[in-house]
């Protein structure tokens, strides 16, 4: 799987889960913007680990995969500049 798949299926996962965690904090009656500041119950602490560590992956891959030229733009490394 190239680089870019992986980045595009972790993405994916990603958004599921922010979709999952934000339903699940409403129908418990807590705003989701408020997750970093409380103490979650069980299940939901449980969806934030998972979503921090798919983050984390993400942003990892993401790094490995790219660079920054002297003007700040971000590209892949394998591109042809």
């Amino acid at each position: 799987m190239s680089d870019e798949e992986q980045r595009s299926e972790l993405a994916a996962r990603l958004r599921e889960l922010e979709e999952s965690f934000e339903r699940e904090m409403r129908t418990r009656g807590f705003d989701p913007e408020q997750a970093e500041h409380i103490a979650l119950p069980g299940p939901l602490a449980k969806l934030y680990s998972e979503r921090e560590e798919l983050r984390a992956e993400l942003a990892t891959l993401t790094i490995e995969t790219s660079t920054i030229d002297s003007t700040g733009k971000q590209y892949e490394r394998d591109q042809k500049n």
